[in-house]
C-alpha cells in the first residue's frame, strides 16, 4: 500500500501524458518529434491498477472486485465504518440475474439492533464433517467462513502466517493449499491439509505419494481434515510451474523438492484413474488418518460426478465433504483462456452438482463448501441457499491483509508483499498486525450472514432456503431462486435432525433482539 501511496503522484502527471498522447494519437507526425510521450503508455500499462483503484474507476466499475466491494472488505478488516451512505448505486432495476434477499415480516429469529451485535458470535456449521460416514476425527467447523487453499510459494511466508494467525483469532480453518504445510502454517490455526497432483509434503524422494509421510504430517500439525485436489476454478484441467526463482530452500523443504529447479506438477492424480478408484483411495486416506476426507473440484463435464454419485449410492463408499470452486475465483498464474473460459461459475456448477446428490437421497451425508468470490455477503448468502454448507474465502482474505488488486501474482513482484516471494516486499507485511485484519475480516462477514439470516426469518445461514431468494429478471419479473436452478422445495437445507441441532446451538450462542414496551392498547 505504501508502494501504491508514493505512485499515486507519478500516476497524476501520467494523467496529463494520457491527455497528450490522446493528442499525438489524433496527428503521428508528433511521435517523431516527440518520442518520449509516445512512450507514455507504457507507464500507464504499468501502473493501469493503481490508476483506476485511486482515480479513475467509479464504485462498481473494476473486476474482480469493485471499488464498493474492495472499501466494504478494507473497512471490515481496520473495524472502520463499513456501512454505505444514500442508498444502492447498483443498477438493480435494469439488470437481469441480480438476486433480491426476500426478508420476513414475522420470523423464528428476532434481531437485535444494534451495529455491532453478532460481531462476536460464533457460527459454527449446521453439519458434522465426518460424521455421516463414521469417521474417527468427525468435527464440527466452528466457523462457516473458512481460508481457501492459497499455497506457501504462491503467496509469501508472512501473508500464509498472517492468515493463519488470523484464522486462529477468528476460529476458522486454514486450507494450506496444494503448496505443502510450512513452518508459516504452525502459527496456531487448525488446518485442511491439500493433497494436490504432486503431493508436495507427503511425497518420496521420487516424487510418489507417500502414506508414511502422510500420517507422520497429520500426527505432528493440527490437520483436521484432508482434501484432494482434484481441479481449480480458474485452471482446471491444469498443473503448474513455480520456476527455479521462486524455488527457495524454504519452499523445497516444504514441498519435498531440490531446491533451485523448476517445480511442475502434473494435470492428473497417479494415484487413481476413475471415480471407482479415487473412492478407493478416499476410504484409504480416512481409515489410516481417521479423518475426514474430501475432494475439491472445478465444474465442466457432469459425467464425473454422476459416476461419483452413483458409486456412493450403490457402494457405499463416499467423500466427507465436497468443495465446488467457481470458475470465477483466483489464482497465482493461469492462461487467460483459462482464466475466462474454462469451468463453470459457482452458482451454476454448484446448483448442477448439488442437484445430482439430492436426487440419489445423499446431499444430507455430504458437507458442501464452495469458492468463488463468496467472501461478499451476497453471493455468500446465495450460496448457503443452495446448500452450501461452509464457504471458503481467499482473494477476499488476500484484500483484508493488503492486496490492493494489483494483479501482478503472477510476475513475483506483488507491491504489498501478499503474492510474491522477494523478501524485499514480503517484509512490509506484519504477519502480526495483518492477521488481527483477516481475523476483523472473517468476524464481520459472519456477523452480515448472522444479520442477513435474522431477517429471513432464521437463526443461522445455513437455514436460509431458496424461497428467501428471487433473482431479477428485468425491471419487471423476478424468480424465485429454486426455479431458476431446478431445486424442490426441501433442498439446500440440512437434514431435520441437523437443523434441529444447529438452531438448539443458535438458540444459546447468538443474543436476540425485541421491541419497544407494548402499550396498553397492544394486540398481540
Amino acid at each position: 500500500m505504501t508502494w501504491a501511496r508514493r505512485a499515486v503522484p507519478a500516476a497524476v502527471a501520467a494523467v496529463a501524458a494520457l491527455a497528450a498522447r490522446d493528442l499525438l494519437q489524433r496527428d503521428h507526425a508528433l511521435l517523431r518529434n516527440f518520442p518520449l510521450l509516445g512512450r507514455a503508455r507504457y507507464l500507464l500499462e504499468s501502473i493501469g491498477p493503481e490508476l483506476r483503484q485511486y482515480i479513475v474507476a467509479g464504485n462498481n466499475e473494476e473486476r474482480p472486485f469493485t471499488r464498493d466491494q474492495r472499501r466494504w472488505v478494507y473497512a471490515s478488516a481496520k473495524q472502520e465504518n463499513n456501512y454505505f451512505g444514500f442508498g444502492t448505486d447498483n443498477d438493480i432495476e435494469y439488470t437481469p440475474g441480480y438476486p433480491i434477499i426476500m426478508h420476513r415480516t414475522f420470523g423464528r429469529a428476532v434481531p437485535p439492533s444494534s451495529p455491532a451485535a453478532g460481531h462476536d458470535v460464533t457460527l459454527p456449521c449446521a453439519k458434522v464433517l465426518g460424521a455421516a460416514r463414521g469417521r474417527a476425527r468427525a468435527f464440527r467447523p466452528e466457523s462457516v467462513v473458512n481460508i481457501s487453499g492459497m499455497s506457501f510459494g504462491s503467496l509469501s511466508g508472512n501473508a500464509v502466517e498472517a492468515l493463519n494467525r488470523g484464522a486462529a483469532l477468528a476460529g476458522a480453518l486454514h486450507n494450506t493449499g496444494e503448496g505443502g504445510l510450512s513452518p508459516y502454517h504452525r502459527q496456531g490455526g487448525d488446518l485442511i491439509f491439500q493433497i494436490g497432483t504432486a503431493y508436495f509434503g507427503c511425497r518420496d524422494e521420487h516424487g510418489r505419494f507417500s502414506l508414511d509421510r502422510l500420517r507422520d504430517l497429520v500426527a505432528g500439525a493440527p490437520v483436521k481434515a484432508l482434501e484432494i485436489k482434484l481441479s481449480q476454478g480458474a485452471k482446471p484441467s491444469l498443473g503448474g510451474l513455480l520456476p527455479a526463482a521462486k524455488v527457495s530452500a524454504e519452499i523445497a523443504a516444504t514441498r519435498g523438492i531440490t531446491p533451485d529447479r523448476d517445480c511442475v506438477s502434473p494435470s492428473r492424480h497417479a494415484e487413481f484413474s476413475d471415480c471407482d478408484s479415487l473412492l478407493d483411495w478416499v476410504e484409504l486416506l480416512a481409515a489410516e488418518t481417521g479423518l475426514p476426507v474430501g475432494i475439491k473440484s472445478a465444474v465442466g463435464d457432469l459425467g464425473f460426478w454422476t459416476e461419483l454419485v452413483t458409486l456412493m449410492r450403490d457402494t457405499g463408499r463416499g467423500v466427507d465433504f465436497v468443495t465446488i470452486d467457481g470458475g470465477e475465483g483466483g489464482t497465482g498464474a493461469a492462461p487467460l483462456i483459462f482464466t475466462d473460459s474454462v469451468s463453470l461459475p459457482f452458482q451454476q456448477g454448484f446448483s448442477r452438482v448439488y442437484r445430482l446428490f439430492a436426487e440419489q437421497g445423499l446431499h444430507e451425508q455430504v458437507v458442501f463448501a464452495g469458492a468463488g468470490k463468496l467472501g461478499l455477503p451476497d453471493n455468500a448468502v446465495v450460496a448457503f441457499a443452495l446448500g452450501c454448507d461452509l464457504v471458503n474465502v481467499g482473494r477476499e482474505a488476500m484484500l483484508a491483509i493488503g492486496c490492493i488488486q494489483a494483479q501482478k501474482c503472477h510476475t513475483d513482484t506483488c507491491p504489498t508483499g501478499v503474492a510474491t516471494q522477494n523478501a524485499w516486499l514480503a517484509r512490509g507485511l506484519d504477519p502480526g498486525r495483518k492477521s488481527v485484519r483477516a481475523a476483523n475480516y472473517i468476524r464481520t462477514l459472519r456477523r452480515d450472514l448472522m444479520k442477513v439470516a435474522e431477517a429471513c426469518g432464521v437463526e443461522h445461514p445455513g437455514l436460509i432456503d431458496t424461497g428467501s431468494i428471487e433473482v431479477l429478471d428485468g425491471r419487471t419479473a423476478s424468480t424465485p431462486l429454486r426455479d431458476v436452478y431446478g431445486y424442490r422445495p426441501d433442498w439446500g437445507l440440512p437434514s431435520a435432525t441437523d437443523r434441529a441441532e444447529i438452531i438448539r446451538i443458535m438458540t444459546a450462542e447468538a443474543p436476540q433482539g425485541g421491541s419497544a414496551p407494548p402499550s396498553p392498547t397492544a394486540t398481540g
